[in-house]
């Protein structure tokens, strides 16, 4: 078969500047939401930008629910909580507002709250997305208040399975949000370690889908100027929490790199998925630690490729200027060079690390990294990581 067969998917309609979460009544009414449920995180939902937003709801005379049972890494039980309420409020579409995490469940939440079958059974995994009733998918608005995932522009969510303690894509083309509200002054109020692991987040997503191999050349371009963005505005989104400038690149860059990845993913990811699975470590930030490692198990296949983006962001020395900038950004945003910098008190025996390189490697954005992840490689790289000898 041709290089050249492919399928390609572009985002949503996006509602991108400042102040314009004040359209979220219009936008629901738009949609045909009349009973929205408001899925946020625990933290969130105690803080007055969440007063705020549903006052608009209150002034707009909206019914809705508030549902806030969101872990930073969603499990199962979170979600057969949220589908409870949401049948229980007899709601008709779902206001996803927060970070990933949030807007993950939130997505899943309008998807299975008409589905009979359980949530495993429309894994990320060939067809498997034709099982569901597609007519029983409610219709999703996405608020972000993080520029990292780009949950809000994608079609699929990350949910772990508290039985296995392992994380599960979960797709489905009306997942996507029917609209976004893009609003940078929501992520004013992000601390630092937030913004960096976000923002890193961001970064990961379109370094990978850069990497990745395949014929997409819209995608990589996309992640290209992603790159850029992120490169040039995280140290100030970092340092100074209210440039607008900085945070509305950043919010750009995470929707482009949610874009980006539809070409696929990698090692970074699908390392840092059991990770997040088994110690509960902030996703973004985990993608951060795994960087130049995954990089320079990459070298060899993607070297050409890394010379021209470093090309394109100004940077000189080719891969190697590259690599040397990404140590320093990491460095900027205090980013743990190790994992036991990550996670106090590690100790992880040799079952633990076989365990991890094994869920790695069926990890599904494992088949997307330039170099094949076998076992024996993933083992490596997690022992570089651990060692943070790169």
């Amino acid at each position: 078969m041709s290089k050249f067969f492919s399928k390609w998917n572009y985002p949503t309609t996006v509602r991108f500047g400042p102040g314009r979460v004040g359209e979220l009544p219009e936008v629901l009414a738009a949609a045909g939401i009349k009973r929205p449920l408001f899925v946020t995180d625990p933290g969130l939902a105690r803080l007055p930008v969440v007063a705020k937003t549903l006052k608009l709801l209150d002034a707009a005379k909206i019914t809705y629910g508030v549902f806030s049972e969101v872990k930073p890494n969603p499990v199962e039980s979170n979600l057969t909580a949220g589908v409870a309420i949401f049948r229980k409020g007899r709601h008709d579409g779902v206001i996803a507002f927060g970070g990933g995490s949030a807007l993950d469940l939130g997505k899943l939440i309008a998807f299975q709250s008409g589905q009979k079958r359980p949530v495993w059974d429309f894994e990320d995994i060939g067809d498997w997305w034709t099982r569901a009733d597609a007519d029983a998918i409610a219709p999703i608005i996405a608020v972000p208040t993080t520029a990292g995932t780009g949950s809000e522009v994608g079609r699929a969510a990350v949910i772990t399975n508290d039985a296995t303690h392992t994380k599960k894509v979960i797709f489905h083309p009306k997942m996507l949000p029917v609209t976004v509200i893009a609003d940078p002054e929501l992520t004013v109020g992000m601390p630092p370690f937030i913004t960096a692991g976000t923002g890193m987040d961001a970064l990961a997503h379109c370094l990978e889908a850069y990497c990745a191999p395949g014929y997409h050349p819209m995608a990589d371009g996309i992640a290209v100027e992603g790159i850029r963005l992120v490169l040039e505005n995280l140290p100030t989104a970092y340092a100074n929490g209210k440039d607008i400038a900085a945070r509305a690149n950043m919010m750009a860059a995470a929707a482009m790199g949610a874009t980006a990845f539809q070409k696929g993913l990698g090692a970074i990811h699908s390392l840092s998925h059991p990770i997040g699975a088994l110690y509960d470590t902030h996703h973004g930030m985990t993608n951060a630690v795994f960087m130049p490692y995954v990089l320079a198990f990459n070298r060899d296949a993607i070297e050409g490729r890394i010379v021209r983006l470093a090309a394109y962001c100004g940077i000189r020395g080719g891969y190697d200027g590259f690599f040397k900038t990404i140590l320093k950004l990491r460095k900027e945003l205090k980013t743990p060079h190790a994992l036991p910098g990550l996670i106090k008190g590690l100790d992880m025996d040799r079952k633990r690390k076989t365990l991890i390189a094994e869920m790695a490697i069926v990890d599904p954005t494992a088949g997307g990294n330039p170099v094949k992840l076998t076992k024996k490689a993933a083992l490596g790289l997690l022992e570089a990581a651990l060692a943070g000898e790169v």
